[in-house]
């Protein structure tokens, strides 16, 4: 079968293994394991990226010692316990023919350090005593000895791995873990044989390779992960990392090497780690082949590599030799088989919005998607169930709820018809697209709008479905899914001139003076993206927020991300400001901690970020209807567009 995209489904040798394409599902967290340990949910997750076509799943970062635990929602492999879980995940991917690998790791001073069951602090350990600048943990120097016991953790690890089934091991020494601490002179501060020299900070990670290779034997797959260059003032920059890299090349054992921008030590560095929208895709090409130029074995690259487009122009430039999607595959499990078939148009691209894959991990939930909730939820939605019986639908609103429930309904067998009252689909995601860097977060409406044709999904654009209309068409089932409203709160001069609501100014509907003041109680991205816009148009902002901090709602490294933004424009944030009232050009806020008033004279325009409240309009005319009438979305409850899409799939399922 010919494909357009050549080199990525050519198959590929690494080590003793062949691999029937260049995609890699890289060492990711998912946020489902129980007690440390696999679960049915993680072998179904697993399953489905394997019968979707990939070349080889990595397993996310498992602990390999006691010090190096962070929690139950983090694997371990530090005793037998791990095996059966492990054998049954495995077994679930080999069931595709895929290959799997685990990813084995020690956190040092860093990410899940400290972490515990009952909320206390755990010591934790590192190269030397240089305090964690993420995390703000004070490591204590690890011994001699334990440099030594540790080592031969990863050796037992891997045995245990490879008693359970596993076709290799990856070393993680990147994202500034264990391993990339004792390489980082800023961290590193020894003065035996673990410090000082290059040799000498480099010898943990030849020592772990032995270890690890001499458990697993010879036939069996190892590769090291290693920073591009950690993309921060405080971790190692490229030159370091790229000496790094060559001398693993040198290592005997060692099959190939896979390399990834950022750390997590370091808030400059965190934005790289899993890099937004903000950055282009394959924005590190330049990166990965001036890498590949100095090493002789296997590259895999990872870091926005987004789809099967900018995969095949990465290997086709020679600039690695097999690539990481990760994200990608999340977003949709089937798109190396829809990309090998030449049915790109059909895949869900994955707008790296970081929502609900990493940005779960700080909120409790497992990895899935705001565009496949699906994912993750393998067990309960990964197979449509037939519709039985048929029914004729009727669906009002084409934002991403009615949408998703549309395509779901019509992919079992309803008939399906979607309302929507303007010319255009999407809903709020049009406002949302409209910001500053934001530009691909339409990409969500794009895939569902192929999604709806490819599923025969009757559209009505320009028309609001109602009651007599619903009777009129012999509607079985209604599903609404209208939205919501812009709300302004009631405050002292909401009415005056001056006062616009913010999704005016995204829309760009109002016309904001010199000076503006920001009053944010969503903590979004609404707030920083207007801030950010009105900066770089010339107004003097202000953004005070209802919160400990601007952007608290958003994913971390996006939060800290757009605050650098918005400081390098001179934008001025002011945490805990609830607001008061406006009156002739001034703004008045109380402190919401202490009651103290903060008032902001001189200001022209105050933009109120008050999110939205549920339009219940039309679900209150359905009282009457002889049927099921189902809402979702933000006419149920207003919240995001993950909670609106995960509400179609719902109702798309069940109805």
């Amino acid at each position: 079968m010919t494909t357009p995209f050549p080199t990525l489904f050519s198959p590929y040798r690494l080590g003793s293994l062949t691999l029937p394409n260049r995609i890699i599902s890289s060492a990711h967290g998912t946020y489902m394991l129980k007690d440390g340990l696999q679960t049915d949910q993680i072998a179904l997750y697993q399953a489905t990226r394997a019968a979707g076509g990939v070349g080889l799943i990595i397993l996310e970062a498992t602990s390999v010692h006691v010090t190096a635990i962070g929690g139950p929602r983090y694997a371990v492999a530090v005793d037998d316990d791990c095996i059966p879980g492990y054998a049954a995940v495995f077994d679930a991917i080999h069931a595709h023919g895929t290959a799997a690998f685990v990813q084995l790791y020690h956190p040092g001073r860093d990410d899940i350090a400290g972490g515990t069951t009952d909320g206390t602090i755990a010591p934790c350990w590192s190269a030397s005593a240089i305090r964690c600048e993420a995390n703000q943990l004070m490591p204590r120097a690890l011994s001699v000895a334990m440099i030594g016991d540790i080592v031969q953790s990863y050796g037992a690890a891997s045995r245990r791995l490879i008693t359970a089934g596993a076709d290799g091991i990856e070393i993680s020494a990147h994202h500034g873990h264990l391993i990339a601490q004792f390489l980082d002179p800023r961290v590193n501060r020894r003065t035996d044989q673990y410090g000082g020299s290059f040799e000498n900070r480099f010898r943990i990670m030849a020592e772990i390779v032995l270890s690890v290779r001499a458990a697993i034997g010879p036939d069996k797959v190892l590769g090291v992960r290693l920073p591009t260059d950690e993309m921060s003032a405080a971790g190692i920059p490229f030159d370091e990392a790229l000496e790094a890299t060559v001398a693993v090349n040198a290592l005997p054992g060692v099959d190939f090497i896979h390399v990834t921008p950022g750390s997590t030590s370091t808030f400059d560095g965190t934005i790289h780690v899993v890099p937004p929208m903000a950055f282009a895709a394959g924005y590190l090409s330049p990166t990965f082949a001036a890498i590949r130029a100095h090493i002789t074995k296997p590259l895999i690259a990872t870091g926005r590599i987004n789809d099967p487009q900018v995969a095949e122009q990465v290997l086709a430039a020679g600039q690695a030799d097999l690539v990481g999607m990760t994200r990608a595959l999340i977003c949709d499990p089937k798109m190396p088989i829809k990309a090998r078939d030449g049915r790109a148009e059909d895949i869900r691209y994955c707008v790296a919005c970081n929502q609900a894959c990493v940005g779960h991990g700080r909120k409790g939930g497992f990895v899935t998607c705001i565009q496949r909730p699906e994912t993750g939820r393998e067990k309960e939605y990964g197979t449509p169930r037939p519709a039985n019986p048929k029914r004729r639908i009727l669906i009002a609103g084409g934002g991403p709820a009615g949408m998703k429930a549309a395509t779901i309904a019509a992919r079992r067998g309803h008939a399906v018809t979607l309302y929507e009252r303007s010319d255009r689909l999407g809903g709020q995601i049009r406002l949302a697209e409209m910001l500053p860097g934001r530009a691909e977060f339409g990409g969500i409406v794009t895939n569902l709008e192929r999604e709806l044709h490819r599923h025969g999904v009757d559209l009505r654009l320009n028309c609001a479905l109602d009651l007599a209309q619903a009777r009129a068409q012999s509607a079985e089932a209604v599903i609404l899914a209208t939205g919501a409203r812009a709300h302004m709160p009631d405050f002292a001069g909401h009415d005056e001139p001056g006062v616009v609501h913010a999704w005016d100014v995204v829309a760009n509907r109002a016309r904001p003076g010199k000076s503006v003041v920001i009053a944010d109680t969503m903590l979004d991205w609404v707030s920083f993206g207007i801030a950010e816009k009105l900066a770089r148009a010339g107004h003097a902002v202000t953004l005070c927020a209802l919160g400990f901090g601007a952007g608290d709602n958003l994913p971390i490294g996006t939060r800290g991300h757009w605050l650098g933004v918005l400081h390098g424009l001179g934008v001025t944030t002011v945490p805990l400001m609830r607001l008061g009232g406006f009156s002739e050009g001034t703004v008045f806020f109380e402190h919401a901690m202490n009651r103290q008033v903060v008032q902001f004279e001189g200001v022209d325009t105050l933009v109120v970020s008050a999110g939205a409240e549920a339009d219940t309009a039309l679900e209150d005319s359905f009282a009457p209807f002889d049927g099921p009438v189902v809402a979702i979305g933000d006419c149920l409850g207003a919240r995001t567009v993950e909670e609106a899409m995960l509400d179609g799939l719902r109702a798309g399922s069940s109805i």
